[in-house]
């Protein structure tokens, strides 16, 4: 079970869950919202994080990023904790299960659901998969930008509430721009790794002054985001936070930035309720 627990990394679900509550309180605030619906998406999104973080391991490992000298968590198929076609299987069932739980998100919001899911599935393979792969070309802030934030947050409104709020789109950026600090501080941790592997990320292509600037701007512009909305509580968590983390060694960084999402999260789906 351990292996299994390493290697789905609890710790960046958060990421997963976040835009979620938000697009639900959304809902909650306009008379749309469904617990039946919201727990469901919940669901199916985890097991798509969890699939792509399996998918992840399992690419790195063919890819030759994940080695020895890897300085952040295990990772269980480098180490030989899980075999890789183990952890293949992982991400196939994951994937599966999630399509799955899909089948009634689709059946009442219709083909944009059908599309998000395939969208994010085949993005999650292809994230570390391939000679294209988006995280090796430096596209995975990209990525995480657009499928942890607007993408998420709108399509969870769309399913509950049956159209779009042009409010979700905006609370969406927010929420992926903290996501995307999240990888930020994953890649500036992993830099040296992946400049021997090939894997041109943004801190590699640009270094590490450009990668501590883009953490500000994925912190501070939310907070800007969400003052514009007038939800001002998540503005000062943001700018609080960001004056606490700025100097915490990198690992403990990681594990602080997702614990400000989920921050960021519960508060800001508070007061839009």
């Amino acid at each position: 079970m351990l292996p299994w627990l390493l290697a789905i990394r609890p710790k960046t679900l958060p990421i997963a869950v976040a835009p979620i509550l938000i697009g639900s309180a959304l809902c909650f605030r306009n008379s749309r919202f469904s617990w039946v619906y919201l727990c469901i998406t919940l669901l199916a999104a985890l097991l798509i994080q969890i699939g792509t973080n399996l998918a992840n391991d399992y690419y790195d490992f063919l890819q030759g990023s994940d080695t020895s000298e890897r300085i952040g968590p295990l990772r269980v198929t480098q180490a030989g904790l899980l075999a890789p076609r183990t952890v293949r299987l992982g991400f196939i069932l994951s994937f599966t299960l999630a399509a799955f739980l899909g089948l009634p998100l689709v059946a009442r919001a219709g083909w944009p659901i059908l599309a998000i899911g395939l969208a994010s599935v085949v993005s999650g393979i292809l994230y570390t998969a391939g000679p294209f792969a988006l995280a090796y070309l430096g596209l995975g802030e990209i990525f995480v930008l657009f499928f942890f934030g607007p993408i998420s947050v709108a399509g969870t409104y769309y399913i509950q509430a049956g159209y779009l709020n042009h409010s979700a789109i905006g609370h969406g950026i927010a929420i992926g721009l903290l996501a995307c600090a999240v990888l930020v501080v994953n890649n500036l941790r992993d830099q040296k790794q992946d400049e021997k592997a090939n894997k041109k990320t943004l801190a590699v292509r640009f270094g590490a002054r450009f990668a501590r600037a883009e953490y500000r701007f994925c912190i501070l512009i939310p907070a800007l985001i969400e003052l514009y909305w007038g939800v001002w509580p998540s503005s000062l968590l943001l700018v609080a936070g960001y004056f606490w983390l700025r100097r915490a060694p990198l690992e403990r960084l990681l594990a602080q930035t997702v614990w400000l999402l989920l921050g960021f999260a519960i508060i800001t789906s508070f007061y839009l309720v």
